[in-house]
């Protein structure tokens, strides 16, 4: 959802920064202005004296002003902090036991973990991916049940068979993990 925000974002602001600056730098090299277009000449300001004091007088002006400036600030943040930080782990350290470190792709355990959760009987699909700090990782699991799948007993032999193996298998203390379980959609059947 992230990847859609932050493309449609892009593209909306990059339009409106093109359909503003193409008018400005035609005029500005000379060119003869429609009468629709914003700036008229190259002497043409983007804000006239009257456009700048039309609502000087108005005590809701400025508050409205520094409020809509913040809140498009808090935005722009968000969505920079959003768009830098690291959603996916790339590598697992892991103590090989003889005072040496080794490194594990992130992708590899994903890919990993994500088909012994397949091979899971009542599961269809198993979505994984790895989050954390390298020396203690967290997975966040997505499963797409059968519609015969019973969820309590599909979470039990999850914990208990591939988390734990991974978990034993990169000798971590504790590798903890966020599942969402979620059924295949069917039509119901009819019973005769």
């Amino acid at each position: 959802m992230l990847k859609t925000v932050n493309r449609v974002l892009v593209g909306l602001t990059g339009l409106v920064l093109l359909a503003l600056g193409v008018p400005v730098l035609a005029v500005g090299l000379g060119a003869k202005a429609p009468g629709w277009w914003i700036h008229q000449g190259e002497d043409d300001v983007l804000l006239s004296r009257h456009e700048r004091t039309r609502w000087h007088d108005s005590d809701w002006w400025w508050p409205t002003v520094f409020a809509v400036l913040a809140l498009a600030l808090l935005l722009a943040l968000w969505w920079l902090s959003s768009v830098l930080r690291r959603h996916r782990l790339a590598e697992v350290l892991v103590d090989t036991g003889d005072g040496e470190e080794a490194l594990l792709r992130g992708r590899a355990v994903e890919a990993v973990l994500a088909g012994e959760a397949s091979a899971l009987d009542g599961v269809e699909r198993a979505d994984v991916v790895l989050t954390g700090r390298r020396e203690s990782p967290r997975t966040r699991l997505r499963l797409l049940l059968e519609p015969q799948a019973a969820p309590g007993d599909t979470l039990h032999r999850l914990t208990t068979g591939p988390l734990e193996v991974a978990r034993e298998s990169a000798r971590l203390r504790r590798l903890p993990a966020t599942v969402q379980l979620r059924p295949v959609k069917h039509r119901a059947q009819r019973v005769l």
